[in-house]
């Protein structure tokens, strides 16, 4: 894909084969969290909320202690772990300063990234999903990319005391 900057299996053979060898021994597991973790990435850029906040959902319960769950840092921990193959294609801040706050992620498309857009990720607990939305909004994160040309998403992710992620994303 040559928009995407990303090369795929087309024959079905090869592909079975490549997955039988990547499943010998412990590169089983390995595999499936790297698979993962660029499905959250694709999903994310192509805007399917509801594979992303499944997948988030997933990782929270995978990576952070019983203790720790609702806390903004183990989340921020947590999407540090589930977009874990994303630096390959973006620069990835944390807490970046811009307009009126900080953002809690920004991912910056590195040159070999592609048409993959810029992303701006705000966390949210016990909110919702749009109300992170309007916080990149109202405090202006986006001022952070104002050198940026391409296209930028705006993601809003909340969970709530059940452990239920939701996930809005909106176009700038």
């Amino acid at each position: 894909d040559a928009d995407m900057k990303s090369a795929y299996i087309p024959n079905y053979e090869v592909a079975t084969a490549f997955e039988s060898a990547l499943q010998t021994g412990s590169w089983k597991e390995i595999a499936a969290s790297i698979s993962r973790c660029d499905e959250l990435l694709i999903a994310t850029i192509n805007k399917n909320v509801e594979k992303v906040a499944e997948l988030i959902e997933l990782a929270h319960e995978t990576y952070t202690s019983v203790l720790k769950y609702n806390d903004e840092n183990s989340l921020s921990c947590v999407l540090t772990m589930a977009y874990f193959t994303a630096p390959a294609y973006y620069n990835i801040i944390r807490e970046m300063p811009s307009g009126k706050g900080f953002a809690d992620f920004v991912f910056l498309p590195r040159a070999n990234a592609g048409n993959r857009p810029a992303m701006i990720v705000e966390l949210k607990h016990n909110k919702t999903a749009d109300a992170a939305i309007n916080q990149i909004k109202e405090k202006r994160y986006q001022g952070a990319l104002s050198g940026y040309k391409g296209k930028i998403l705006l993601v809003g992710i909340n969970y709530d005391t059940e452990k239920h992620h939701t996930c809005v994303i909106a176009e700038y």
